[in-house]
């Protein structure tokens, strides 16, 4: 596993670059402590014993999705907590991180739903949204045609914008 993720590391990063910029309000990560997080994790579970690009990306996919919905969480908390009376200094930017954060927790959420129906629809909605892979990569990782992937993309973006209105 260690092997793999050297080989991928400079992958890894590309992945979580293109996941920090699609969740810029998360100042506190860069993709370099987003790929590190990821990669202790990963270990810590000891679940991971793949040799395969394609699905250690999907693994790690899935991963930093979790980093990343923690973070906010964990931010979330610490606004709510400890009784004292939070101040921002720009209402406006707060505003705005906060409706932010509430969007990364409902997809992730909304991806748990839409597992539940169709595994392989929530990966690829997973792949895309949080790790930025391509249809040609996602089609690898999963063992599926390039179209199916798009007809899956399709069908969960639908999915998923009735479960936001």
């Amino acid at each position: 596993m260690h092997s793999t993720f050297e080989a991928l590391y400079d992958d890894l990063r590309r992945l979580a670059g293109a996941e920090i910029r699609r969740h810029q309000t998360i100042t506190l990560l860069n993709a370099t402590s987003l790929v590190h997080e990821s990669y202790l994790r990963v270990i810590k579970s000891g679940q991971v014993r793949t040799d395969e690009r394609g699905e250690f990306m999907a693994y790690m996919a899935r991963v930093m999705r979790s980093v990343v919905v923690d973070f906010v969480r964990a931010r979330a908390a610490e606004k709510r907590g400890g009784g004292q009376a939070n101040v921002p200094l720009d209402t406006e930017l707060s505003d705005k991180i906060s409706a932010h954060d509430a969007d990364v927790v409902r997809v992730h959420e909304a991806l748990n739903v839409l597992a539940q129906s169709d595994a392989r629809m929530a990966q690829v909605v997973e792949m895309h949204y949080f790790a930025g892979l391509d249809d040609a990569e996602i089609a690898h990782a999963l063992g599926v045609s390039e179209r199916t992937v798009q007809r899956d993309w399709e069908k969960a973006r639908l999915l998923l914008s009735v479960a936001f209105k």
